[in-house]
């Protein structure tokens, strides 16, 4: 009888998102004349910019004609795109090195195939509450994993431990708390990265809705953090590419670890290898938009589209500092953390929610054990079912 990698028994079979999906599901079947206003997944609502879509189209049109057909691509991207991302990064004074940026098909798919690279014996550093994929990935490889402890004592942002970790896991912008680490805070874990010999998995999906300009938007923007850390960013909530799928991730030249055999191995090297061995590139038509949104008409057609979301953000913040309940993010992030009112679990609020106000949120259990006793809601609607949902909200809490 064949065996099986007995490590998912370690992990819930159930992903928070389906849990959630089951309870909106016997909901809506039970009281199908009530409008349920979804406000947990972070999916976007507004359509992909002109620029984009323009393109697409074009691209599209492309490969109806031989002469400019597109077969398979390069891997790790088209040369087109990776140059205009590494433009984008000189905007924010960072400069990258020819192929240190890698294209794929998210955020996510990098964030979880990225463990390919590291051996099964490290101990990873991750921050709690927590986007369950970088838990569920190392958990399914049987990886030791310490959380660090987000709360309210260190504005969900927690800083380097006493004891000694090989792979850390940070978000900034954080999903789900929308803290954001600042300059001083970022080059504290770079400094105890090079010390400790380890690697930063620095997740920026969320990089653009900073507009706090001494606040870093990358982690190459600390000095030292080449020497140290793998960025992954992606267009999903940038762009709105949810269901277009594309992504990014710079893995810098200069990371090299020896092996116990002697030999040095290079992590820039390692992903172009692995990516060129269980990965065949991202559509052409998909990085033509992807590359139209780095130009200048792209940009601002979604910063256009950012400022929609944040003041989303600005209408869900003044209802809950109406109500007087605790909360951090949506001002550099699209995300909403609340503290549950009067005690309650996250599920409980979520049921109270549903139940009395037909919004839909995302418990804070689902994040991690910090995460209890917190609640997340995303400004990721449209203006007018936001505006609904406060009034609601307010009218369910204000009882």
């Amino acid at each position: 009888m064949f065996s099986v990698n007995e490590h998912y028994l370690d992990i819930k079979q159930s992903y928070i998102f389906t849990e959630i999906a089951a309870r909106v599901r016997k909901f809506s079947e039970e009281h199908p004349d009530k409008k349920v206003i979804r406000m947990g997944i972070g999916d976007v609502t507004l359509p992909l910019a002109k620029t984009v879509v323009e393109a697409l189209v074009k691209a599209s049109q492309e490969m109806g004609v031989k002469e400019t057909f597109h077969g398979y691509g390069p891997e790790q991207g088209y040369d087109f795109l990776r140059e205009r991302i590494s433009e984008y990064y000189a905007s924010m004074g960072v400069t990258l090195q020819d192929g240190e940026v890698f294209v794929s098909d998210g955020a996510k798919s990098d964030v979880a195939n990225i463990t390919d690279l590291f051996g099964n014996d490290n101990v990873v550093l991750i921050c709690d509450p927590v986007y369950p994929v970088y838990v569920d990935t190392n958990r399914m490889l049987g990886r030791t994993i310490k959380f660090l402890q987000g709360d309210e004592s260190n504005g969900f942002l927690p800083m380097p431990p006493s004891f000694h970790g090989d792979i850390i896991y940070l978000c900034s912008p954080n999903n789900p708390t929308g803290a954001v680490y600042d300059r001083a805070q970022l080059k504290a874990w770079v400094d105890y990265a090079k010390a400790e010999g380890a690697i930063i998995l620095f997740d920026a999906a969320y990089e653009s809705f900073i507009e706090d300009p001494s606040l870093p938007r990358s982690i190459f923007e600390i000095d030292g953090a080449k020497d140290c850390a793998i960025e992954f960013c992606s267009l999903s909530k940038t762009a709105g590419f949810t269901g277009t799928r594309c992504g990014y991730t710079v893995v810098p030249k200069g990371i090299e670890v020896t092996a116990k055999n002697g030999k040095t191995l290079n992590l820039n090297a390692m992903w172009m290898r692995r990516q060129t061995t269980k990965f065949n590139g991202v559509p052409y038509i998909i990085q033509r938009g992807a590359e139209a949104v780095f130009t200048p008409e792209g940009l601002k057609e979604i910063r256009e589209n950012i400022q929609y979301y944040k003041q989303n953000a600005k209408i869900l913040a003044d209802c809950f500092t109406e109500l007087g309940i605790p909360f951090t993010g949506g001002i550099n992030s699209p995300y909403i953390w609340l503290k549950c009112p009067d005690g309650m679990d996250s599920w409980a609020f979520f049921d109270l929610l549903l139940n009395g106000a037909a919004v839909v949120g995302t418990p804070g259990a689902g994040f991690g054990d910090a995460g209890e006793g917190y609640f997340r809601l995303t400004a990721f609607s449209d203006r007018e079912n936001t505006l609904e949902a406060v009034e609601r909200i307010k009218a369910l809490l204000k009882k």
